[in-house]
C-alpha cells in the first residue's frame, strides 16, 4: 500500500502521508480550519466539532481532526475524495457549532484576561450570530482552585479537554479531568487539589477561552499594551526560547516561543512566572559597608575602592561566578583577573568535576555538554540517568523524555535518588559505586541502536566526582553509546542546572596555573583570601567566606549581597543583550526588553571601568568588541543557535585521563532542593515563594508517612 494518499481539497489536488488527519491535509493545501480541541502535540479528542468540513458524498459534515486520511475511500470512479472547506454547507455547519458553544458561555469579554488573545472570540467573529436564540438562563460552574499560578473561571469552559490531555500526556501528572455528563460536564482537579507539575502554566496557553488564565498576571495589562521581545530563558540550563512582554519599564509576563530543537512550545513554571522577582529586591545603586552597615555610594567611589582591593597581592584575591552570569561578563572578569595575575577563578562553586582533569589539564568541551542534544532523546532507545533528576533540573527536557517513553518505547534506567520522573524507569542503585554493576540494564544499553548516558551534577559533586564522570564515560564507550564515523552518535553528556556553567567553562573561567578551586578555598573558609569577587554567586554558604573583603556584582539583594562589603549593581537577564550557552553547547543570546533599574550597569562595563583605574585597561569599549574577543578565545562563540550534537563523537571516542579517586558509595541526592527557589530572581519572586510553600505543604503528608 502506498505511504501517501491523494485528496482534492477545494479543487486543489494534494498528496499527503496516510497518517495525516484530514485537518492536517487541508492545512497542507492552504486551507484555514478553525479548531478548539485539536492541538498538534496532544492526542485527538474530537470534542468541539468546530473543524467540520464537507466530504462530498458523505451524509453529514466530517470532523476533520478525527478523520485519518488513510481511512478514507476513493470516489466510485477511482478519483481522489473531494473535500470542501468553504461554501454554504460548511459555513452553516460551523455556525451551528459556534451557536451551541456560546449557549452557556458568559458575555464577559470586557473583563476577561483572555480578551484580545481568545480563540473563541476570534472564531465567533467569523462564525457567530449577531444575537442568541436561547432565552434560558446560562449555566454556572463553580471555580476550581488550581494553585497560585492558574486562575480559573470555569463558567467560560467549553470542555475542549486540552488541559486534561496536556496534564496526562505531556506533564505526566494526571491531576485534571472531566466529571459528569452533558450539561453537567465540567473540568476539575483531583479532589480540588492544586496542580503539582513543573509545567502546569502551559495549560494557560493551551486554553482557547478565558477559563484558565495566569493568576499573577490577572488584570495587569491588555495584550495590545505590551511591548514584545524575543529572548532566552536563564532559569535553568535548557535555554528555552521565550517572549518577554513588558509595559513601560516593567516585565508583565513571560511566554514560550516555538523552538522544536530546545523547548518545543513549552516552558517551566519557574521560567514563566518568575517575572515579578525582576522588580523586587533589586540593587539599583552601589553600596559600601561601613561600621557593619551598608551605605549608598557614588559609582566613582565604589569603582576606586574595587580597583584598590584588586590591585593588592593577586595570590590573596579570588573570583567566583554565579549561575546567571552572561559570557560577556565572565570574559571581562577573566581578562581582568589574567591582567592582574589572579589565578583563583572558578565557576564550579559546589566542586563539580567539570572541564578539568585531576592533573589540572583542560578536558575537551564534549566532556561537559549534553552531546546527544535535547532533541536527541527522541532518537535513542535506551537512556541511563546518573545522578540526574530532569523533572526539576530541566523540566522541559523531562517532558521530551516522557514523550519518547510514551511513543518510542524508550527504556530508562536511573542511578541516583528514586523520585517520580513522570515515567517508568528501572532503579539501578543510589550511589556512583553502583555503576560497576548495572545488571541486565547494561545489556539493554549494549543492544540498543542509540544508547544514551547522561550524568547530572549530583554525581559530579564532592568526593569521587571525577571518578563518576570517568566511569560514566567509560560505560558509554563500552556499550557503544559513542560512535565516530559516517553513522556518528555521541550518546554521552552532562545535564547542567545553571544557565552560566557551560559558557563559563567555554570561556575558561576556572583556576589558572597554580590557582585553587572554589571548593578548595571554601573548605578552608577562604583563610588565604583577602578579597573575594562574587559575580552573582549566591548559591554558596557565605559562612565559608571567612573574613574576606567581598565585592558583590549582581542584580538582586540575596545572600551574596547580604555578606558583601562592596556592592556593584548589575543588569538582570531581561535588561541586557547577552550570550549564554545551554547544556547541549548551543550558543544563544538574550535581548534587552526593559531599561536598567536605577544606576545598574553591564558587568563587563563595570570590570572595564575597574581595569582603567587599575592601569590595566581591557581592550574593548563595547559589548560587540567583547564578543569579538570571546570568539578569539573560543571559536564556538562564532555560531549562534547551533548544537554540536554528534560532531563531538570523535573527541569523545578517547577515554578520559585516569584518576586515583574511587567511586563514592554514598547515596546521591538531587542537586536542586527546591525547584522554585534556585536563584536570586526566583527567591525575590512572591509567586515562586507561594509555589514553594504549597509544594512543602503537599509534601508534608508524604513525609509523615
Amino acid at each position: 500500500m502506498s505511504e501517501t494518499f491523494k485528496l482534492n481539497i477545494d479543487g486543489k489536488e494534494v498528496e499527503v502521508p496516510r497518517h495525516y488527519t484530514l485537518l492536517q491535509a487541508c492545512e497542507e493545501a492552504g486551507a484555514e480550519i478553525p479548531r478548539f480541541c485539536f492541538h498538534e502535540r496532544l492526542s485527538v479528542a474530537g470534542n468541539c466539532r468546530m473543524c467540520l468540513v464537507q466530504w462530498v458524498g458523505a451524509p453529514k459534515p466530517i470532523a476533520s481532526c478525527a478523520q485519518t486520511v488513510g481511512d478514507m475511500r476513493m470516489n466510485p470512479d477511482g478519483s481522489a475524495p473531494n473535500i470542501n472547506t468553504k461554501g454554504d454547507y460548511v459555513e452553516k455547519a460551523r455556525n451551528g457549532v459556534m451557536e451551541f458553544l456560546l449557549i452557556n458561555h458568559p458575555l464577559d469579554c470586557p473583563i476577561c484576561d483572555q480578551g484580545g488573545e481568545c480563540d473563541l472570540q476570534d472564531q465567533a467573529m467569523a462564525y457567530g450570530r449577531a444575537g442568541s436564540r436561547y432565552d434560558l438562563n446560562k449555566r454556572a460552574v463553580e471555580d476550581k482552585n488550581m494553585g497560585p499560578l492558574v486562575k480559573t473561571i470555569m463558567t467560560r469552559c467549553i470542555q475542549c479537554t486540552r488541559c486534561v490531555r496536556f496534564a496526562a500526556e505531556v506533564a505526566g501528572v494526571e491531576e485534571i479531568g472531566m466529571i459528569s455528563r452533558g450539561e453537567d460536564a465540567e473540568i476539575t482537579t483531583y479532589l480540588e487539589k492544586s496542580l503539582t507539575s513543573e509545567l502546569s502554566g502551559n495549560v494557560i496557553d493551551l486554553c482557547p477561552v478565558g477559563a484558565l488564565t495566569s493568576k499573577p498576571y490577572a488584570f495587569n495589562a491588555r495584550p495590545w499594551e505590551l511591548r514584545k521581545t524575543e529572548s532566552i530563558d536563564v532559569m535553568d540550563a535548557i535555554g528555552s526560547s521565550i517572549r518577554i512582554d513588558a509595559k513601560g519599564t516593567t516585565v508583565m509576563r513571560i511566554m514560550p516561543r516555538l523552538n522544536e530543537e530546545v523547548n518545543e512550545e513549552w516552558i517551566s513554571d519557574k521560567s514563566r512566572f518568575v517575572w515579578d522577582g525582576l522588580s523586587r529586591q533589586r540593587l539599583d545603586k552601589p553600596y559600601i559597608r561601613e561600621n557593619g552597615k551598608l551605605r549608598a555610594a557614588h559609582w566613582n567611589e565604589a569603582l576606586e575602592l574595587a580597583a584598590s582591593k584588586l590591585s593588592a597581592d593577586p595570590e590573596k584575591i579570588a573570583m567566583f561566578a554565579g549561575e546567571l552570569s552572561a559570557v560577556e561578563d565572565l570574559k571581562a572578569a577573566k581578562d581582568l583577573a589574567d591582567a592582574a595575575g589572579i589565578k583563583h577563578t572558578d565557576c564550579r562553586l559546589k566542586g563539580e568535576a567539570m572541564g578539568v582533569a585531576p592533573d589540572g589539564s583542560a578536558l575537551p568541551r564534549e566532556s561537559y555538554i549534553l552531546n546527544p542534544t535535547l532533541m536527541g532523546v527522541e532518537e535513542c532507545d535506551a537512556l541511563l540517568l546518573i545522578g540526574a533528576n530532569p523533572r526539576v533540573e530541566g523540566a522541559v527536557w523531562n517532558a521530551r523524555i516522557r514523550k519518547a517513553w510514551l511513543w518510542n518505547e524508550l527504556k530508562i534506567g536511573v542511578v541516583g535518588e528514586a523520585v517520580d520522573l513522570t515515567y517508568d524507569y528501572e532503579h539501578l542503585g543510589s550511589s556512583a559505586s553502583d555503576l560497576t554493576d548495572l545488571g541486565a540494564f547494561k545489556d539493554v544499553l549494549k543492544n540498543a541502536k542509540k544508547p544514551m548516558v547522561v550524568v547530572g551534577e549530583a554525581a559530579l559533586t564532592g568526593e569521587g566526582g571525577y571518578a563518576a564522570l570517568k566511569a560514566a564515560h567509560d560505560l558509554a564507550l563500552e556499550v557503544g553509546a559513542i560512535e565516530a564515523g559516517d553513522s556518528s552518535w555521541a550518546g554521552f553528556g552532562v545535564l547542567h542546572t545553571a544557565a552560566s556553567k557551560v559558557g563559563a567553562l567555554d570561556i575558561g573561567f576556572r583556576p589558572g596555573d597554580g590557582g585553587k578551586s572554589a571548593a578548595e578555598l571554601m573548605s578552608d573558609n577562604c583563610s588565604a583570601i583577602e578579597t573575594l569577587v562574587l559575580l552573582g554567586a549566591d548559591e554558596l554558604p557565605t559562612s565559608n567566606l571567612g573574613d574576606s573583603f567581598v565585592i558583590y556584582v549582581g542584580s538582586h539583594g540575596d545572600a551574596g549581597a547580604a555578606r558583601a562589603d562592596l556592592i556593584l549593581p548589575s543588569l538582570a537577564y531581561t535588561e541586557q543583550t547577552a550570550t549564554y550557552v545551554n547544556t547541549e553547547g548551543r550558543v544563544q543570546m538574550t535581548t534587552a526588553a526593559t531599561a536598567p533599574k536605577g544606576e545598574a550597569k553591564d558587568v563587563w562595563a563595570i570590570f572595564r571601568a575597574i581595569s582603567d583605574r587599575m592601569g590595566k585597561s581591557l581592550p574593548y569599549k563595547s559589548a560587540e568588541e567583547v564578543r569579538a574577543a570571546m570568539r578569539e578565545t573560543n571559536p564556538v562563540f562564532a555560531g549562534l543557535n547551533f548544537a554540536p550534537g554528534s560532531t563531538g563523537a570523535e573527541a569523545l571516542s578517547t577515554a578520559l585521563p585516569s584518576s586515583t579517586d574511587s567511586l563514592n558509595s554514598d547515596p546521591m541526592f538531587g542537586s536542586i532542593s527546591d525547584f522554585y527557589l534556585t536563584n536570586p530572581i526566583a527567591r525575590a519572586s512572591k509567586t515562586m515563594a507561594e509555589c514553594s510553600l504549597q509544594k512543602q505543604t503537599l509534601d508534608m503528608p508524604a513525609a509523615a508517612e
